[in-house]
């Protein structure tokens, strides 16, 4: 697999807003330069981007449907209306559900009164589905709200409309060309969109129904901040965008999530090994998701809200406990199925033969597909499509690479499928197994003409060059306040040329797979750095090699004996005269 870097240096009107930004903030040029790259071009932008401000979030009431989402959820909460909470099975669905059933029973809705439902992947397969609509039926339920899912769930909202049940759609996917026959639609990503942020999670569109509730009903705001951790948990594991208004509410998730966590979320962060205080997005995205993420996987989906709903500590860690036993079992199917799946590959020479990669298992467990086309798609560097099911459908899950949208190539082929949805990145798909023949051969070479001809690549973006001489605590603390890192605000790659060995480069680990470069500018031997690129000892030799070269790399603290000393993490190595810039 080879590795490209990219680097789009500022121009000369932008580098001297950067310039300007430096002087008046007080801030290293480098960290300035990747405010100017992130669109942040002004004093005020900045301090708001280095301090997010909960007074800054949008009032809810400009989002398209609003006003009508909220008349009707007032009227089934002053009749006391049996109401349903509906959401997806993954980390941003149920920590919608368990975000929207705990501010209705702040604001006094009785537990007879509330019900919550989340969708089995076997059972009832993504979104809204007819089994949960008569779940609702039977508890005499007259309004759905939906969250993270439903805005492509036409036939089944109009089903739930023969039978007198309203539902209010909170999503954040990508709509067909009709919207479904709800009371309301808040979506800012349909047509007609008049809300001024469009990236939020599904978690995230759940809040602003229950911001404008508030408002409307003079609940106190800062009981609805007070769950912002599940807001932080969505927003992580969704990987959706952390900049504009999710940046606020990711920023202050965060820190509600480290200071004061509810006691589910508390459980699970004991129950992740973790303390709270030192909490990271990746610790969400690593740790803290994938627990909660495994209910859902192999069980139902819905003791996964049991779990984000938990009174006690001691009761969310018993779910953990039993969700962790699931988590075991999920772990031994995803090796297995990826094992399976790199046999097929290799076997029918799937990642020779195309630019888009589809396997198929009928036997193959529905919960952890989505795990092996990320592991695939990382391997091959290419997009996968997993599928499986033994009865008359099949569902896939599908993952991008190298800023291929799989979405779109998804939706070209929508005649084929019974229902689908999700976004560039990642989606979900199911069709009949009689259509499965057809939409591989469709879909592939949709992609084979889309992709670039050359071999398969992982491209490294790179934010701005350094010298060694530039590196200091103090650039590390002021990049440290660009933080919350995730997508669209990455955590800052560098890049520095010139470099030398020192003599003292060498492999190390168990197996000596990984690389510890000790380098200096080769223009100011002066400034040694110490380094660390894990499974990288290929590059050794070019290390060695006694002539310049660069390295990529984020830059980090190493914590030893209590001592923190400034490192580079390299992700990756190349001689000077092999860079494209």
């Amino acid at each position: 697999m080879t590795t490209r870097w990219t680097w789009q240096p500022l121009d000369e009107e932008k580098q001297e807003v950067a310039a300007q930004l430096s002087q008046e903030l007080h801030i290293p040029l480098p960290v300035a330069r990747i405010l100017v790259h992130r669109g942040v071009t002004s004093v005020k932008d900045a301090t708001n981007f280095f301090r997010p401000k909960l007074q800054a979030l949008h009032d809810p009431f400009l989002m398209k449907d609003m006003d009508l989402a909220v008349a009707r959820l007032n009227k089934a909460v002053g009749t006391k209306e049996p109401i349903l909470v509906y959401g997806d099975y993954d980390v941003d669905g149920t920590t919608a559900v368990a975000l929207v059933y705990k501010f209705l029973r702040i604001a006094g809705c009785s537990e007879a009164q509330l019900h919550y439902y989340i969708p089995d992947r076997g059972d009832d397969g993504y979104g809204v589905s007819h089994t949960g609509i008569d779940y609702a039926a039977r508890r005499g339920v007259k309004l759905v709200i939906v969250l993270d899912c439903g805005i492509k769930a036409l036939r089944e909202i109009e089903y739930a409309k023969e039978q007198g049940i309203d539902f209010i759609v909170c999503d954040h996917h990508q709509p067909d060309e009709g919207l479904p026959p709800a009371v309301a639609v808040l979506d800012a990503k349909r047509e007609e969109n008049t809300y001024p942020f469009t990236e939020l999670s599904g978690c995230g569109v759940g809040f602003k129904l229950m911001q404008a509730f508030a408002m409307t009903n003079n609940i106190r705001i800062s009981k609805l901040y007070a769950l912002l951790d599940l807001c932080a948990v969505s927003i992580a594991s969704d990987l959706v965008s952390v900049l504009g208004e999710n940046r606020i509410l990711f920023y202050h998730g965060l820190k509600q999530l480290n200071r004061d966590p509810s006691p589910s979320l508390a459980g699970i962060i004991e129950s992740c090994g973790l303390k709270p205080g030192s909490i990271t997005a990746g610790d969400i995205v690593y740790k803290i998701g994938p627990l909660i993420n495994a209910s859902g996987r192999m069980m139902n989906g819905r003791r996964t809200v049991d779990l984000l709903l938990s009174s006690t500590i001691e009761e969310a860690k018993e779910i953990c406990q039993e969700v962790e036993r699931s988590n075991n079992q999920r772990r031994a199917l995803d090796k297995e199925i990826t094992k399976e799946a790199h046999e097929q590959i290799i076997s029918q020479e799937l990642h020779k033969k195309h630019k888009l990669i589809v396997v198929y298992g009928a036997e193959w467990h529905k919960g952890v597909i989505g795990i092996v086309a990320s592991r695939l798609a990382e391997q091959y560097a290419r997009p996968v499509i997993v599928l499986s099911g033994m009865g008359e459908n099949v569902s896939g899950s599908a993952r991008s690479a190298n800023n291929f949208d799989m979405y779109h190539a998804i939706d070209l082929h929508k005649d084929l499928l019974i229902n689908f949805g999700g976004h560039p990145y990642a989606a979900g798909l199911t069709l009949a197994k009689e259509n499965l023949s057809d939409f591989v051969q469709r879909i592939v070479a949709y992609a084979d003409g889309a992709i670039p001809p050359g071999k398969p690549e992982t491209v490294i973006e790179l934010d701005e060059e350094l010298k060694l001489t530039q590196i200091n605590h103090t650039l590390l603390r002021n990049i440290n306040r660009l933080y919350p890192f995730g997508p669209d605000n990455p955590t800052p790659a560098f890049f520095t040329r010139g470099l030398m060995d020192t003599g003292e480069s060498r492999a190390v680990g168990r197996k000596e797979e990984h690389l510890r470069p000790e380098v200096t500018d080769a223009m100011n031997r002066r400034y040694p750095f110490s380094s660390i690129a894990f499974g990288q000892a290929k590059s050794l030799g070019v290390v060695k090699s006694g002539k310049t070269f660069a390295m990529c790399y984020h830059l980090e603290e190493n914590v030893h004996n209590g001592v923190a000393n400034l490192q580079l993490r390299v992700t990756d190595i190349k001689p000077d005269e092999e860079l494209p810039f």
